[in-house]
């Protein structure tokens, strides 16, 4: 009886506890930074702000820098943290490389409205890619998908015809991301943000550059290398050695390898 009753309490906790996660997920995987409506970008270089209204409501914000004499544009997905404030620190590689850099925030991040779900994000994300082909031919269209965004980035280049499509410590599948780290959970029955990002890697038209730290704890290396499996004759694997999740642009190998890249197209 006394086995029984422990079965039972830990029964009891483990469904409690899926029931919390289910709820609570997207604390997991979004971690936006908010700004005001009132907000004022202050950069070096002259940019130009974009508001985009999405087919859903929502209102989209992003930034445009223009490189000198622009042979295209880097449309770049960022990661699933803070605001494009931040993260339009990353615009110096590609703005050397001849090309412009357009950067958004995702539903709920920055002055962007809405939420993070998985919906609003794919249809708000489809918004952002026709506003960019307004503004440029989309065969001088490069997409950028960083950490999180990789798997946003890649839906959106197999849905469309870009030039090339490059992904920074992407994940295999948002399903075999979540189960690296809660494997004891029905991730398939609670989970919420699928993006099947190796399902987008096997039908993808254009070409695929990954760079990928081989001492990724955050998104493991072999992500990317079952990635290539998928897809091979498009996708090329670019290894950052010692590289980590955060830590790429610390390398001098991988601005090298971006600007080359860029230029050589």
């Amino acid at each position: 009886m006394v086995v029984l009753k422990w079965i039972i309490w830990a029964l009891a906790i483990y469904v409690v506890i899926v029931i919390i996660f289910y709820f609570i997920q997207h604390y997991f995987f979004f971690h936006p930074e908010k700004l005001p409506e009132f907000f004022h970008f202050k950069y070096d270089e002259e940019f130009e702000e974009f508001i985009i209204d999405a087919p859903d409501g929502n209102h989209i914000d992003a930034l445009l820098f223009r490189a000198e004499n622009p042979k295209g544009v880097v449309l770049y997905f960022k990661g699933n943290t803070r605001s494009i404030k931040g993260w339009s620190k990353f615009r110096s590689d590609f703005l050397k490389a001849g090309y412009d850099f357009f950067i958004f925030d995702y539903p709920g991040f920055g002055k962007s409205t809405g939420s993070p779900t998985e919906k609003e994000i794919f249809d708000d994300t489809q918004a952002v890619y026709e506003k960019v082909m307004e503004l440029y031919p989309e065969d001088e269209i490069v997409i950028y998908g960083r950490s999180l965004g990789s798997g946003f980035a890649a839906r959106i280049a197999n849905l469309y015809s870009p030039k090339l499509l490059i992904l920074d410590s992407p994940f295999y599948s948002m399903h075999k991301l979540a189960n690296y780290y809660s494997w004891i959970l029905p991730l398939k029955m609670i989970l919420k943000l699928h993006v099947p990002l190796n399902e987008y890697i096997k039908t993808m038209r254009c070409p695929v550059v990954i760079f990928h730290g081989n001492r990724d704890r955050v998104i493991p290396y072999k992500f990317s290398t079952q990635l290539k499996e998928e897809n091979p004759e498009k996708v090329k694997l670019i290894t950052i050695n010692k590289g980590k999740h955060n830590n790429l642009p610390t390398f001098p190998e991988y601005h090298k390898q971006v600007i080359d890249l860029l230029k050589s197209l």
